[in-house]
């Protein structure tokens, strides 16, 4: 991490900093954490994402924080002189949309799927993309104030699942020096408030669908629903007993977003569902969990059949994935 790099790169030019599609809490702490360093260091920048912010829990987070997300609809002034930073995302990725603007840069905590030439990157393998952010304010000795810190803790706790999910040493570090600064209030009342009434027709539908095989955990949702109620859906179907690995997916505009959970030491929810839905609209993630989409001019390579061609996908890669393992003994 070079932090007079990234200023001096963005410096003079009209910034936008863009998270994945349907952001959420890390994607938004981590930009808007971002936005404040940026602006402490003498570089403007706008926030913008595709898709919706749709769970009253996230508008609520934005409202408490003073967030101010643009979506790319309402920006009608974008060019390709313009400078993108990509955070919590990578150009690339099939979650997130090809802007007008040109990604110099991106910050980002997820394995890299397809690898892109950037001006400036700092892609590194944690929790949550806000510990990443912190540290740029430590490194530069910039001031944090609370309300930033609060929000940058809160994406951090929200992507790890309050530290049960792909924590790092670096991410307790960084929680440490958050905690000093943030308001524990705020954290606890956006925390414990972030499931609506309608959730629970989405979690229902995952229940009444559930199917284990062995100690894989498959539950399809037949209607579009937030990325993040797909994801505490895989969260909570990894929490059964005999699952080890969730895969949990929603239809949406003719096709499917998938949330992957791993807690197996032999599988790779990013390698895995990159590879399941590798021709289909792609996928990926961390060890222990993933994402991933299947576009609406693909299903038809799903047959008759698409939930058991899903189903067999997975399988097949789980399957290949444990026989590897197992020679390796």
């Amino acid at each position: 991490m070079d932090w007079k790099a990234l200023v001096e790169l963005l410096k003079g030019h009209v910034v936008f900093l863009q998270t994945h599609n349907f952001p959420d809490p890390d994607a938004l702490a981590s930009a808007y954490g971002m936005q404040v360093f940026l602006q402490a260091h003498g570089v403007k920048s706008i926030i913008c994402y595709a898709g919706k912010i749709d769970k009253s829990s996230t508008k609520k987070m934005i409202e408490v924080f003073g967030i101010n997300a643009v979506n790319i609809d309402d920006i009608s002034d974008m060019d390709e002189q313009d400078y993108i930073v990509t955070m919590d995302s990578q150009k690339y990725n099939s979650n997130i949309t090809d802007f007008p603007g040109n990604e110099v840069a991106a910050i980002d905590h997820h394995p890299t799927m397809i690898p892109c030439s950037y001006k400036y990157s700092d892609i590194r393998i944690c929790g949550a993309c806000s510990s990443i952010v912190t540290e740029y304010f430590i490194k530069s000795n910039t001031t944090l104030d609370t309300n930033t810190a609060t929000a940058l803790l809160y994406g951090l706790k929200m992507d790890t699942d309050s530290f049960n999910r792909g924590v790092t040493d670096f991410d307790i570090e960084m929680f440490s020096y958050l905690h000093k600064i943030a308001d524990s209030q705020t954290i606890i009342n956006l925390y414990h408030n972030n499931m609506e009434i309608d959730d629970l027709h989405a979690y229902g539908e995952a229940i009444k669908n559930i199917q284990i095989y062995e100690n894989v955990g498959f539950a399809a949702i037949s209607f579009d629903c937030p990325d993040a109620l797909v994801a505490m859906i895989s969260d909570f179907i990894l929490g059964l007993d005999v699952v080890e690995f969730a895969v949990v997916y929603a239809k949406r505009n003719g096709g499917y977003k998938f949330s992957v959970r791993n807690e197996t030491k032999f599988y790779h929810a990013g390698t895995v569902t990159q590879e399941a839905l590798k021709d289909l609209g792609g996928g990926g993630g961390h060890f222990a969990m993933a994402g991933g989409m299947i576009t609406a001019d693909r299903i038809s390579l799903l047959g008759n059949n698409p939930e058991f061609a899903i189903r067999q996908r997975f399988l097949d890669v789980i399957k290949k994935t444990k026989v590897s393992a197992e020679k390796e003994k």
